[in-house]
């Protein structure tokens, strides 16, 4: 027996809401937003990367998560793969680690999921927190990353103590 969840595409909402007669233009707002926010993630860094004196082209660019949502194996819907395809776009050297998503098919290509080591960390030009996985241990990255761009503000707690974060 399995649950039903509520279907996060905004879209489909403002659809089911029509059905019923609602007023849906906030609904349709939100949706705008949300699929804007890749483009606007990848200028963020390259801004970022501006600032330390690195192009974002040939920047090599770690994304943490590529699940869609917490602690879950499924990408469907996920804004990591438009962040994915823009940073391709724009010749960046991307690689990524999600310890639900090992591999995934994407851009014509297959994806693995790197280790996420000290070494790996200090190689990356910026990391990108896509998705906020609980086994992420924020300490250990904010102490080896060079720059850390977190989207989901998982690393808000010790923002404080590093000048290499930078949140949403």
């Amino acid at each position: 027996m399995g649950g039903h969840c509520i279907p996060i595409d905004p879209f489909y909402l403002s659809w089911k809401a029509k059905t019923y007669q609602a007023d849906t233009s906030f609904i349709e707002l939100a949706g705008k937003v949300n699929s804007q926010m890749p483009a606007y993630v990848v200028e963020r860094v390259a801004d970022l990367l501006n600032q330390v004196g690195k192009p974002l082209n040939g920047s090599k660019i770690l994304i943490l998560g590529v699940a869609y949502k917490r602690d879950v194996n499924d990408i469907r819907e996920s804004p990591a793969l438009d962040i994915i395809g823009l940073l391709a776009k724009k010749s960046a050297k991307v690689s990524y680690d999600d310890p639900y998503v090992p591999s995934f098919a994407y851009l014509e290509r297959q994806w693995e999921s790197q280790p996420l080591t000290e070494e790996l960390l200090k190689e990356q030009d910026c990391v990108i927190v896509v998705t906020d996985h609980s086994d992420y241990d924020w300490e250990f990255i904010a102490r080896h990353a060079r720059l850390i761009f977190d989207t989901r503000n998982a690393a808000r707690q010790i923002q404080h103590q590093y000048k290499n974060i930078y949140l949403l």
